[in-house]
């Protein structure tokens, strides 16, 4: 026993100073390189420290996770929605519908005020706030039937408070369900390799549903090897495909993705989970994680430097071409998924503690799973920092900001001090075969173009086009699992509003009301995805800048709840793990929201930019980004929808806040009025290991199990 101590504490010194050097390294480092494996040395230090401690002490001092209490999967198990679900595949399915655009995108966008504040941001936040609400969200919604955020904020603060949440967590819902599917749109139009691929993932996850149901039930490692197998010839035979003539069968234009996208989410939502939903997102997270961890190995091996600043000029005047504002609050929005996201919280009180076997398993499945979405964040970041920042800023800023040729490029850049050539601007959308790289916005491509650079270094130039498009497909797959997954936790909030009305939607299973819900829910944000694919500047595009916003308004709503229910079961002395996450949160967001809606910058504020338009078209004058006098109009429309949204999101949710902050001083008053909706004790059947491994007392109770059911 002391030998395992010594050696215990010997492993976790080494595991803290790795992180603690990776740290100072990147902290005190001025003017001199700095290799990016000390980004990822920080990184898998803290995540490591992270779980082994603050997570557990959470789980079993704060949450005191009970083991034998049987869970909504186990207990209302009908095969639909609850099914218990052996936690390995869960744990794909969760971390990949938690995972979407925000952890790939946000922190490419936000290197632009330098690589240091993100780098904090991404790894402080996702420790001490991301990961603590989805494993907070996820045991409490467990305790109450699976209950949405919306419904567990009615039943816990109040018909008003929980009213506003309803509403705000529907809204907010659709919005991110819209932007995730635009993104999904932009990386496979005209993409015959994606397509296909991606098309293939469905067809694969129906055989392991299946397979795993009927044919071999429990053979996990059997069906992985298969599903493994299949996608990587999904992956390489989508190549074959777009230089084949079946490539015209795949090359398909945004408005056919859009019908199919809403196709798939509709089916996907109503489909029970153990035959799609789970294992296609299992098997796509075997290839998330594994690009992720390829790509740490790769700068390891590689490693590469990092070329942007630690913190550029742009942190502190805030007129970034990227994106308008200053490093607080606007970094912190801008990255939001992958530090901290309200988003998370819909799946964990969705989809997932209706599948969770074990209450014991909530650590693993929402902390662990955060800890993986922040990981692809670092790398995210690591990838937008190894490049030129020239180049950066030249795939990120609008083209009415730098022109539309390298020569004009070259010169706006260089204005800021980043110089890069017109030739160089050239080579390098010829080393990655795009006609130009100029004006990329959205993150994606330079993640891309950062991804090529490292695995070019690893296994040749001569590749650099190849994981160039292999980055970008796997972007696409990495996003529509969460739009799916989204989709059907959409449906259960929907349901548990109207079941306030008409009683019988509270049976989220009732099969007129799962159709009817998933139909209304993929015609709201397919509508405002169709508009937007047609109409450029109008549609969908006009809710991209409430996103990070909205996202992290939600992550408020989801810790006010939390800290709420902390207060009124009992945990008083610990509401603080959730109480100070959502100060620092809603500190953050309702300054920016506020920003937003009142700055006096017409690139940041909405209602200023209104102004600014306005005065234009009675003046008879066009401005950039607009081309006609139609898009003028489409652009004051925008700005008063975006300014009118922020302004009434962040309203509801300082009503919130405010009805959770005066039900814990009663409660804290007059403990005797508070009531809690948390279902009755029934004891567990089900025998199912904490971890991802096993521990040594765990097989033997597994091994007792069968000894006693064999007798």
């Amino acid at each position: 026993m002391r030998t395992a101590n010594v050696r215990t504490i010997v492993i976790w010194t080494l595991v803290a100073l790795v992180g603690a050097t990776g740290w100072a390294v990147l902290a005190l480092a001025r003017g001199e390189d700095v290799s990016a494996a000390w980004m990822v040395a920080a990184a898998l230090g803290s995540y490591a420290i992270g779980y082994r401690f603050y997570a557990k002490f959470i789980a079993h001092r704060v949450l005191k996770v009970d083991g034998t209490r049987a869970t909504p999967a186990e207990r209302l198990n009908n095969g639909i929605d609850f099914h218990p679900t052996d936690r390995r595949v869960l744990l794909g399915h969760h971390f990949a519908a938690i995972a979407g655009a925000g952890p790939l995108v946000g922190p490419v966008l936000a290197a632009q005020m330098g690589y240091l504040p993100g780098t904090i941001w991404i790894i402080a936040g996702v420790v001490f706030a991301g990961a603590v609400q989805d494993m907070v969200v996820l045991f409490f919604s467990t305790r109450r039937d699976g209950r949405s955020l919306g419904q567990m904020a009615r039943e816990e603060i109040g018909p008003f408070g929980g009213a506003a949440a309803l509403i705000a967590a529907f809204a907010i819902m659709i919005i991110l369900l819209g932007v995730l599917a635009l993104v999904i749109v932009n990386a496979l139009a005209a993409s015959p390799w994606g397509t296909f691929s991606i098309a293939m993932t469905i067809p694969i996850a129906l055989l392991m549903g299946f397979y795993l149901r009927v044919l071999r039930p429990g053979r996990v490692a059997e069906v992985s090897l298969i599903g493994v197998g299949l996608l990587l010839l999904a992956l390489v035979a989508g190549r074959w495909v777009a230089e084949s003539s079946w490539a015209g069968t795949f090359t398909l234009a945004p408005s056919t993705l859009v019908v199919w996208l809403v196709a798939y989410g509709f089916i996907a939502s109503i489909l029970p989970v153990w035959m799609l939903l789970a294992p296609r997102d299992y098997l796509s997270t075997f290839m998330k994680i594994g690009t992720i961890a390829l790509l740490a190995l790769g700068v390891v091996i590689a490693l590469p430097t990092l070329k942007m600043d630690a913190v550029t000029d742009f942190a502190s005047r805030g007129d970034g071409p990227v994106f308008a504002g200053s490093l607080f609050p606007f970094v912190f929005i801008t990255i939001a998924c992958g530090a901290l996201s309200g988003f998370h919280s819909l799946i964990s009180s969705g989809t997932t503690p209706k599948m969770i076997q074990k209450e014991t398993q909530v650590r693993m499945i929402g902390y662990g799973s955060m800890l993986m979405e922040s990981s692809v964040a670092i790398m995210a970041l690591v990838a937008a920092s190894i490049i030129d920042p020239g180049l950066y800023f030249a795939m990120n800023a609008p083209a009415g900001v730098i022109g539309t040729t390298v020569d004009n490029a070259s010169q706006v850049v260089t204005g800021w001090g980043y110089s890069i050539s017109p030739a160089d601007l050239a080579q390098a959308a010829k080393n990655v075969e795009e006609s130009s790289l100029l004006s990329r916005t959205g993150g994606a491509p330079t993640l891309a173009v950062g991804v090529s650079e490292i695995f070019s270094k690893v296994t040749g130039g001569g590749l650099r086009a190849f994981w160039y498009h292999f980055a970008i497909m796997f972007e696409a797959l990495f996003i529509l699992t969460a739009l799916d997954a989204g989709t059907r936790v959409g449906r259960f909030m929907l349901q548990d509003m109207l079941g306030n009305v008409y009683r019988p939607f509270k049976n989220i299973s009732w099969k007129p009301g799962l159709v009817l819900t998933s139909a209304i829910v993929c015609a709201l944000w397919g509508y405002f995805l169709w508009v937007g694919v047609h109409e450029p500047l109008g549609g969908i595009n006009q809710l991209f800048p409430v996103f990070g916003i909205s996202n992290q308004l939600l992550a408020a709503v989801a810790l006010a709840v939390c800290t709420t229910l902390l207060v009124k079961s009992g945990r008083l002395k610990w509401a603080w793990i959730t109480g100070v996450p959502l100060a620092w949160d809603a500190t953050v967001t309702l300054t920016a929201s506020f920003q937003k809606v009142f700055s006096s910058d017409p690139k940041v504020g909405f209602f200023k930019q209104r102004s600014v338009f306005q005065d234009a078209i009675d003046d008879g004058k066009v401005l950039p980004p607009a081309k006609s006098m139609d898009d003028m109009h489409t652009v004051v429309t925008n700005s008063t929808v975006d300014g009118v949204l922020t302004a009434v999101l962040a309203l509801l949710i300082v009503v919130v806040i405010a009805d959770a902050l005066r039900v814990c001083v009663r409660h804290v008053r007059r403990p005797a009025l508070s009531t809690l909706s948390e279902a009755p004790y029934v004891e567990s059947k089900i025998l199912a290991p904490a971890g991802l491994i096993p521990t040594r007392e765990e097989k033997e109770e597994a091994r007792d199990a069968v000894t006693a059911a064999r007798s």
